[in-house]
């Protein structure tokens, strides 16, 4: 019998997102200093049987039903198809956010594996711009690379997009039609504080009114009733699929979220803005019981905040940039 994992304003949580590793193989401008970070020993990380086993308790005792791999860069992570095997074994909706640039050669094996769906990060489709903003000149690989998944049968493929105000603002109607024309869902996200070098504005986030007014003058659009995803998504009005605006920032939407996150080296996190962290490695590695470890889980979830006050003078940037949290 499974129990609700719901924290004092009476959220229920049950999306599980599981960083596999704090290394990547771009090194963006907006999460990454151009020095690079510090990575984790490997010791330091989860096995694949500690995420396992975490997850298992997660889905066992309070019916955790979607389970996404972040990184970092998954797929790093040397043998990643088998830890979407193991974890496949749960019976979750299993999908995994990667840069794309090795998807290629991933993707088969991991719809084999038991990989249902996937996320493809893509902040532009110029080729100059793409390696501006990754210092990798990488743009034809990711673009094969979401070719690839499309092929190996992961259903739906969505591009995830974080616009900028005076970055790649410009390209919103060019990255519609690219998934107009390939079938492929465009979610594009509203730009947060957490960049490595600390540049954030507020004045720099192009919001969901923009994005969706400037797409709808071109291809028409209409709103479609939203449920716990993070995106309000919009119909194009001829048929040809939808576009997604996830609007952390001028909409936030804490009120009905249901993630919380597991770092590469195990650290629980109710909140991708929390500033407070719950040691479950140690419990793991020390002998816990399950037991134990899910009423750590519980205090955890039991210690979530209303929201993440982006844009008010009480907001606190949390430690760590995204690249060391996971999406």
């Amino acid at each position: 019998m499974t129990r609700d994992l719901v924290d004092t304003f009476g959220r229920t949580h049950r999306d599980l997102r599981i960083s596999v590793t704090d290394r990547c193989n771009f090194r963006c401008t907006y999460c990454m200093p151009e020095e690079g970070l510090e990575w984790l020993n490997r010791d330091d990380l989860l096995s694949f049987e500690e995420i396992t086993r975490l997850a298992r308790i997660m889905v066992d005792t309070f019916g955790v039903d979607s389970i996404r791999l972040t990184g970092g860069e998954p797929l790093v992570r040397a043998n990643i198809a088998e830890l979407v095997s193991m974890l496949a074994q749960l019976d979750t909706d299993l999908t995994m956010t990667t840069n794309g640039a090795t998807l290629r050669r991933h993707a088969a094996p991991l719809k084999q594996a038991g990989l249902k769906r996937i996320n493809i990060s893509l902040d532009s489709l110029k080729r100059d711009r793409f390696e501006e903003l990754t210092r990798r000149d990488e743009l034809d690989a990711v673009l094969d690379g979401i070719e690839a998944a499309v092929e190996a049968g992961l259903d739906p493929v969505k591009i995830n997009a974080v616009v900028m105000r005076g970055v790649n603002d410009d390209e919103l109607v060019d990255f519609a039609t690219f998934g107009r024309e390939r079938g492929v869902a465009i979610r594009f996200i509203e730009w947060m504080p957490l960049d490595a070098d600390e540049g954030w504005s507020n004045d720099r986030v192009v919001s969901q009114q923009e994005i969706v007014s400037i797409i709808g003058a071109v291809y028409p659009l209409e709103p479609i009733q939203r449920g716990h995803e993070p995106a309000q998504r919009f119909r194009y009005l001829d048929g040809a699929g939808d576009v997604g605006v996830i609007a952390s920032v001028t909409q936030a939407f804490c009120g009905n979220c249901d993630r919380v996150r597991l770092t590469a080296e195990g650290q629980f996190r109710n909140c991708l803005f929390a500033v407070d962290e719950f040691d479950l490695r140690t419990l793991l590695r020390s002998g816990a019981d399950d037991g134990s470890i899910a009423a750590e889980i519980e205090r955890g979830v039991g210690a979530k905040w209303a929201g993440h006050q982006i844009g008010k003078v009480h907001f606190i940037r949390p430690h760590r940039s995204m690249s060391q949290i996971g999406g």
